[in-house]
């Protein structure tokens, strides 16, 4: 195949999966919206084994055109569909880990759909294929790693639809989730996103072929209504920027390839591939079936239906976004956290930069990007060593033992690594850098990828005792914005910053008249420096007085002489360094 029709769907195909086991589960299953099917039998396979205590288990969710096939099992066998995610020495590491995968309820790779024999008529489902919902999807797994002899799983882990199935396992099954991984979900549908399928399913349902979903026994197939729902799909996967980057430049010069789609440009070559491509391994019912189920997940359309929502559930989380998705917007993901943390539930997140779509969670780069996370927060990651700074020391002696911290433009994390060695009660980092999101998890800390100046909105008021600042004061716009939400936060906050008013400053703008360079927060040139402003100790004590913030405590440095400033010393001009405990009057 060229390389111009390569996609997120090109290693899958049609072949029989070689590694696929069969469940079957003579009982009845009752369904969310009614009905009942006399019988299941669920497609599946497994990776890695279980340990003795069985408590290394990881669901793995497919999306819509997904199946159980998620990575090689050898060498020798067909590559999966997230298969830089999961393997050996992968971030879901199948060397530490027991993998289940399976091929979703309504799907056509083996799990009971609408292409399964009904057993009242001994002939295909076809329309009489009764509607189900994520839930019942989550219902058969449910019955799947129960046979498995799994009380609890370590993680359940989904992108797109099966971030829909993690985040009703959570919900419906709490006691069995000890970790859920939601990636590019949310929790409901936006109406555009659900305007897509609608007319997907049109595609479908008006093909001539389509015999009212009762094709089986004709020897035709609705390929083309199929195929044009998926190029409208797939269209939705990509970003305009991929999209650009990938047909601009020979848009006049489509590919020469066997399809009755239109082939025009050299974008309509690669949607009639990827369609044509598509209705040889997946069943039309099949489609109709699984969109209707998503479009009907429904966790609230508000903050307080999704707090509602999410209530239930008693995991950790870890929830990743892409900047580029516009069918599963950032905004969703960030409405998660916001009712997560407004549950006091842990989390972390963070939006991975992307120009990949929606189909980021499924493109190695930025598998590369967000795999450290997914490990992290499994846990399969050797803690780092922290840096033990003296500016550290200082903020950790102002902070009881016992406390709950917030560390807003945490870093590597060292900081609040040094807390959770003393076993503070929560602890919580904020950055917006993936690579430091990713090195505070390393140190079994959750972070969140949040912009200080946008405010701190996903949480609540009192949240922790202390929300720390350190050196973050000089590099945020909207510094009022950030003390009053830290101050709403927290019960106090302690600010750490480089005062601006320190006499070799002075000294050197008034002798040289250029602009201040010295070691540590002022070794930068003017042009490249990330210190937006630059407050003496007066100022913020100014501000402070502005703002009706109370100053429990200060403390001054000069770290050039490593000595400690009194405040009966001119501080503002002898110390370099400052720490303040804020409090709200």
């Amino acid at each position: 195949m060229s390389h111009d029709f390569q996609s997120t769907d090109s290693v899958r195909t049609a072949k029989p999966l070689r590694h696929v086991q069969t469940a079957v589960f003579p009982t009845p299953l009752s369904l969310r919206l009614g009905g009942t099917l006399p019988s299941i039998e669920v497609a599946y396979e497994t990776y890695g084994a279980l340990n003795q205590d069985r408590s290394n288990a990881v669901l793995i969710c497919h999306a819509i055109s997904g199946d159980s096939h998620v990575s090689r099992h050898d060498e020798n066998d067909d590559p999966g569909w997230w298969e830089t995610l999961v393997g050996p020495g992968r971030p879901v590491d199948t060397d530490r880990y027991f993998v289940i995968s399976s091929n979703l309820l309504g799907g056509c790779r083996g799990t009971t759909g609408p292409s399964t024999i009904d057993p009242s008529t001994g002939a295909p489902y076809g329309r009489d294929f009764p509607l189900i919902t994520v839930e019942d999807m989550v219902d058969v797994q449910k019955r799947l790693v129960d046979l498995l002899g799994i009380r609890r799983l370590r993680a359940v882990v989904g992108g797109s639809l099966g971030g829909h199935q993690t985040l009703c396992w959570a919900t419906r099954y709490p006691e069995q989730v000890q970790t859920g991984v939601v990636l590019g979900s949310s929790s409901r549908l936006t109406s555009q996103a659900l305007a897509f399928d609608v007319v997907g399913r049109n595609a479908i349902q008006t093909d001539p072929k389509f015999h009212d979903g009762q094709y089986y026994d004709t020897g035709d197939f609705p390929h083309m209504g199929l195929a044009i729902a998926r190029m409208l799909g797939h269209i939705t996967y990509l970003s305009s920027e991929s999209m650009s980057k990938r047909f601009d430049v020979n848009r006049h010069e489509p590919r020469d390839i066997a399809t009755q789609f239109e082939k025009r440009f050299s974008v309509g070559s690669y949607l009639a591939y990827q369609g044509d491509q598509f209705v040889g391994r997946f069943d039309a019912n099949s489609y109709v079936s699984i969109t209707l189920a998503m479009d009907h997940f429904d966790l609230g359309g508000t903050h307080e239906e999704r707090v509602r929502a999410l209530r239930s559930a008693r995991c950790d989380w870890l929830v990743i976004s892409f900047s580029s998705d516009w069918l599963f917007p950032p905004a969703q993901s960030w409405n998660l956290v916001a009712a997560m943390t407004s549950l006091d539930q842990d989390v972390s997140y963070c939006e991975i930069q992307t120009d990949g779509g929606h189909d980021g969670f499924l493109l190695p780069d930025d598998i590369e990007a967000y795999g450290p996370l997914v490990r992290a927060k499994l846990g399969d990651m050797r803690p780092r060593t922290p840096d033990r700074r003296k500016s550290d020391d200082r903020i950790i002696e102002l902070i009881p033992p016992g406390s709950s911290v917030l560390d807003l433009g945490c870093g590597e994390g060292d900081l609040l690594a040094r807390l959770r060695e003393r076993g503070e009660a929560r602890l919580v980092g904020v950055d917006v850098s993936t690579p430091l999101i990713a090195a505070t998890m390393q140190h079994g800390v959750d972070a969140i990828d949040c912009d200080l100046n946008l405010g701190l909105p996903q949480f609540h008021d009192s949240t922790f005792d202390y929300v720390v600042i350190s050196s973050t004061l000089q590099v945020v716009p909207n510094i009022e914005q950030l003390l009053t939400d830290s101050l709403r936060v927290g019960k106090r906050a302690i600010v750490s910053f480089a005062n601006f008013g320190y006499e070799t400053l002075r000294t050197m703008f008034a002798r040289e008249g250029r602009v201040p360079k010295a070691p540590g927060s002022y070794a930068f040139e003017w042009y490249d420096t990330p210190n937006r402003r630059f407050p003496s100790i007066q100022d913020v004590l100014d501000l402070c007085d502005k703002m009706n913030v109370t100053v429990e405590d200060a403390r001054y440095y000069d770290d050039s002489k490593g000595i400690r400033i009194a405040e009966s010393d001119d501080p503002n001009l002898k110390a370099d360094t400052a720490v303040l405990i804020l409090r709200g009057r």
